[in-house]
């Protein structure tokens, strides 16, 4: 039977791809991330094809009704759209710009396989565009690419160029697919020229942990750093996530932080539940941001947050006796200990701002508000009892 919008509206996010028909060769696509595309099957000199006519609900069930038809119409003078498709993608790549065809990648594979791939467009708009974005595709070379690569490198910021070059080659892999270039330029320059590769499972214990209070109090970062690099393990947020915090987001009556989404990784706003610890030093950094709006203005401007890498290179400075760690190390240590001391998952994770996948993500819209406010400050303690002298194991 024939589809209706409130039918696709009430489809179901599954595991696997799957398919919905509305008849007479059109169905929609479903894909695992929740994305929708209408898809055309049709019989032509004895074999079936397909052609993909875009994605709902940018184009609703009435227009792809009407594209199925015209193409129908086509497949009726012994026309093939799929040939159609395929020849003007071929005229359009001779012609491609590096924007256009990044912007043509986005829509086809990244749109479809990320829910959120705002750092990816942000690379696009800020780095690549500006660079080379309306030059021919096919003319970029390998020193182009390492240019605008190595420049972000040697600028302090070695995971964020390392991260570009990798947009930049699944860019050129899916050009090289579809026949608008012939080679890769960003095979000429390696990861391992750009960072030195860190293992991910990094989680200091608890005798670290209290080396690590120490050693950075005592040391001779900005006070706003040292406050900062507290309120991340303790809070167990990102670093970007309070680099762009705002006072106007800080409850201190509630003893609640709001992460709005345009702050958030997974788009969605999120509460932080501060225990008592973490309102003091809130309350320290609010006399320090003086009349910034900024939780964290920086060096020398109340209207602008300090760089990306500002904490990093802070902690870099510091001489600790413990073998290296990341500052988003905190936040697995954080998750490892709270795990290890028998709280729930889906409680840690989602004080991590975590996503949950798969089907439980889709069923499981708890908060766990109450939970997550008592764990933070149970995790709160801990750290303060660890950080004294004589302070307990764990």
């Amino acid at each position: 039977m024939p589809l209706t919008e409130l039918q696709i509206k009430r489809l179901a996010v599954r595991e696997g791809r799957y398919a919905v028909s509305d008849g007479r060769g059109l169905a929609l696509e479903m894909m695992p991330t929740g994305a929708a595309s209408w898809r055309y099957r049709y019989q032509l000199h004895g074999k079936t094809e397909k052609v993909s006519l875009g994605p709902y609900p940018a184009l609703s069930l009435k227009e792809a009704r009407q594209k199925r038809d015209a193409l129908a119409a086509d497949v009726f003078r012994g026309i093939s759209p799929a040939r159609q498709k395929q020849l003007e993608k071929v005229a359009m790549a001779n012609a491609s710009t590096v924007k256009e065809f990044s912007e043509r990648y986005f829509a086809e594979v990244i749109a479809k396989d990320r829910k959120d791939a705002t750092q990816l467009r942000r690379y696009l708009e800020k780095e690549i565009y500006p660079a080379f974005g309306n030059r021919p595709i096919r003319e970029i070379t390998a020193q182009d690419v390492q240019r605008l690569v190595f420049r972000k490198r040697d600028n302090g910021f070695e995971s964020a160029a390392a991260q570009l070059r990798n947009l930049l080659k699944r860019v050129f892999d899916y050009a090289l697919v579809c026949g608008v270039v012939t080679t890769n330029p960003t095979h000429a320059t390696p990861t391992r020229f750009i960072t030195r590769a860190r293992p991910r499972t990094r989680s200091l214990s608890p005798d670290e942990l209290r080396s690590y209070l120490r050693v950075l109090y005592r040391s001779n970062i900005r006070r706003q750093f040292k406050l900062a690099l507290n309120i991340i393990l303790l809070t167990l947020v990102r670093k970007s996530e309070l680099l762009h915090a705002r006072w106007e987001h800080i409850d201190h009556e509630r003893a609640e932080w709001l992460i709005p989404e345009s702050h958030s990784k997974t788009r969605k706003p999120h509460v932080v539940y501060m225990s008592r610890q973490v309102a003091e030093l809130f309350r320290e950094l609010l006399v320090l941001a003086g009349d910034s709006e900024l939780v964290l203005p920086g060096r020398g401007s109340l209207t602008k947050p300090f760089a990306a890498n500002a904490l990093n290179k802070a902690l870099e400075g510091v001489n600790f006796s413990i073998p290296p760690f990341t500052i988003h190390d905190l936040r697995r240590t954080g998750s490892t200990i709270l795990h290890e001391h028998g709280f729930s998952s889906d409680v840690v994770e989602k004080a991590l701002n975590h996503s949950i996948g798969g089907i439980r993500g889709v069923y499981n819209k708890a908060e766990y508000a109450d939970q997550r406010r008592a764990m933070l400050q149970t995790w709160a303690d801990y750290i303060s009892v660890l950080s004294e002298p004589g302070g307990a194991n764990a």
